[in-house]
């Protein structure tokens, strides 16, 4: 597949485009919330298309997408904006290789010199995946030691905890938002016709970064507080998948059927 094309044509000649996050967002809210969503996008592909900017690696979108009946994404911003790529159902997720050069150039050889000065730190358990510009782990809030915080700090790079149980490590200045805009910006696609929707701290760069945005009913305090303040975004009141729909409809950025 063509790196700027879509089988129903380029994203910027799209009329919307939703950038979501998955846990808790896209893949949030009651079944039929999930199945409305799902059926509404893949009976609008000429209009609509879909970016996933989630922590999860592409082998997990193909998964999901293969295996859950979850819409395939046009394009995917993964592994906490580490990743950026193409999708699609034949070829799975590629990479965009020149896209990544300054992520890749940023992070180095870094992985094992995090995970040296981070072995045994106390409340961190190192995820078993082994990704190409971030190392995450698994959070114990209760016994966790702070100086990890200024360990990865000194080193350089950037930490990040989300939802209380996650702490990533990613190349200083990469994260969800940078990573998305510089997909946009790449794509050509108008800015205001882009919404993104997260629930969790780690989305917090992917709604500060200027672009419509939603944060949806089920979003953790923590990143409530953080984005309460911004005038382009809308504080849904429901969960997940119905949080969208209603931001879409706040927004006016596509038609929706009556009901939803």
């Amino acid at each position: 597949m063509n790196s700027t094309l879509t089988p129903n044509g380029a994203l910027n000649t799209r009329q919307f485009v939703l950038a979501t996050d998955l846990d808790g967002t896209f893949l949030g809210g009651s079944d039929e919330d999930r199945k409305r969503l799902y059926d509404w996008i893949e009976a609008n592909r000429a209009t609509v298309g879909l970016i996933f900017v989630t922590g999860r690696d592409p082998e997990f979108i193909g998964e999901l997408c293969r295996e859950r009946g979850v819409p395939w994404p046009d394009y995917a911003v993964g592994d906490v904006g580490t990743t950026i790529a193409t999708v699609s159902s034949e070829s799975g997720v590629a990479p965009i290789m020149h896209l990544e050069e300054e992520i890749a150039a940023r992070w180095g050889s870094a992985g094992d010199k995090v995970k040296a000065r981070l072995e045994g730190h106390p409340g961190l358990s190192l995820q078993p995946t082994d990704f190409r510009y971030r190392v995450s782990y698994d959070l114990d809030s209760s016994a966790f030691d702070a100086s990890a915080c200024t360990i990865i700090e000194e080193m350089g790079h950037q930490w990040l905890i989300s939802d209380n149980r996650f702490f990533d490590v990613l190349p200083d200045g990469v994260s969800k938002g940078p990573s998305l805009r510089r997909l946009v910006e790449y794509l050509a696609i108008e800015p205001g016709r882009v919404l993104c929707a997260g629930d969790t701290l780690n989305d917090l760069s992917m709604l500060e970064c200027g672009l419509p945005a939603v944060a949806v009913g089920n979003s953790e305090p923590s990143l409530v507080e953080r984005v309460a303040h911004l005038e382009h975004l809308h504080m849904a009141q429901a969960h997940g998948a119905a949080g969208i729909l209603e931001a879409i409809r706040a927004f006016d950025m596509h038609e929706l059927p009556k009901g939803y």
